[in-house]
């Protein structure tokens, strides 16, 4: 095995692009939903505008750009390339922060947090907030490799990113996460609490203590209607990447249109968006997230890690310090005395007053004020 670390740059070919363009303007579309909202999933007019924009006025040589204008790497770990950015601080005291993202996010979840966290003096901060930021892609997502045979489960996965940090050379780190993110950055801290300092979630999927449910507080209660919201409602998605990814990768690889709303949908129901999913977030930062889905054919390879590790949470408990930061429109909550039962060293807990599952892309002031907040004290 090598441990060289190569630079690599985003280079999508033009005839990439007009293909994308072509299948666009040949989409075969389905009828329109019968409500007048979201609740059978994306409207076909809103799908419609969307891919229209996407044909004509989307330029995805910014977004090219713009990853170009970032110091990107690739390395083998485990037979597998892994794709990464590592954005160091100026700042001479700056703490290494691992950051991984989840589905259907990617490394540009992380755009609009990037800068404020390695050059905290240019973005009203102060040098003792800096962070040197690695974000690396899942294995199977963006531009890392595709895992071709089974095993590249959570617990692998934070193993792999143990030896990314050791291969960059920081001996001590922090790591931060959210969605599966949140679940490897959890065992992180189970597996690495040699090297890794401390760690923050930004969803907490811990499971309610049995002996509060006689006494529940609002926001527990809150909690388990937010679950069983998305049990009865929300899940579909991951019944269908948990079980038979595959069989979903032929529609979603060869239709844009497909792809698009699969992810759409999400950033409408994940994110406090008050009904239309550009409340939250706009329509070019969607779209570039959605093709680092579409352009490297990622559909069947990303959802197969629901296939590996989908409802096989961790139940280790994390003695390392966590932070937690609660958002009110994520999937998952857990309150503090539920976590407790897992987490014996809690140095932050904030119950955010808005903001969804894409906490970065939504709140990125928030967020990255959050980490500056839980991590102050392990410096």
């Amino acid at each position: 095995m090598t441990e060289q670390i190569d630079p690599f740059r985003v280079a999508i070919p033009e005839a990439a692009l007009e293909d994308l363009r072509r299948r666009l303007n040949a989409t075969r579309w389905p009828d329109a939903e019968t409500p007048d909202d979201w609740s059978q999933g994306v409207p076909l007019s809103y799908m419609q505008e969307i891919c229209r924009y996407w044909a004509n006025d989307y330029n995805w040589r910014r977004c090219e750009t713009l990853l170009n204008g970032m110091d990107q790497f690739l390395t083998e770990i485990d037979g597998l390339n892994i794709h990464f950015l590592h954005i160091r601080s100026p700042h001479p005291n700056a703490l290494p922060l691992l950051i991984s993202h989840g589905w259907p996010g990617s490394v540009l979840e992380f755009r609009h947090v990037i800068g404020p966290l390695t050059d905290p003096t240019a973005h009203g901060g102060k040098a003792e907030d800096a962070f040197h930021v690695i974000a690396p892609s899942l294995p199977g997502y963006g531009f890392s490799g595709k895992p071709e045979a089974p095993g590249w489960s959570v617990p692998r996965i934070a193993t792999a990113w143990g030896q990314l940090m050791a291969r960059l050379g920081y001996d001590r780190y922090l790591a931060q996460g959210g969605d599966w993110g949140s679940a490897i950055t959890r065992q992180i801290g189970v597996q690495d609490s040699e090297h890794c300092l401390g760690i923050h979630l930004n969803m907490v999927t811990e499971r309610p203590d049995p002996e509060t449910m006689d006494d529940l507080t609002d926001f527990e209660r809150k909690a388990l209607a937010s679950a069983k919201h998305y049990v009865d409602w929300d899940s579909g998605y991951s019944k269908q990447q948990s079980t038979r990814p595959q069989t979903l990768g032929y529609g979603l690889a060869d239709s844009p249109s497909g792809q698009a709303a699969w992810i759409m949908e999400k950033f409408w129901a994940w994110t406090d968006c008050g009904e239309h999913p550009e409340n939250a977030l706009s329509r070019d930062d969607m779209l570039d997230n959605i093709m680092l889905y579409w352009l490297p054919n990622t559909a069947a390879s990303s959802a197969r890690l629901y296939w590996e590790s989908f409802g096989r949470r961790s139940i280790d408990d994390v003695k390392i310090p966590v932070g937690c930061s609660l958002y009110p429109k994520d999937i998952f909550a857990a309150s503090r005395r539920w976590a407790e039962k897992r987490f014996h060293n809690i140095i932050h807990w904030n119950e955010m007053p808005k903001g969804g599952h894409f906490a970065a892309m939504e709140q990125p002031d928030m967020f990255v004020e959050e980490l500056r907040t839980c991590f102050q004290t392990l410096r």
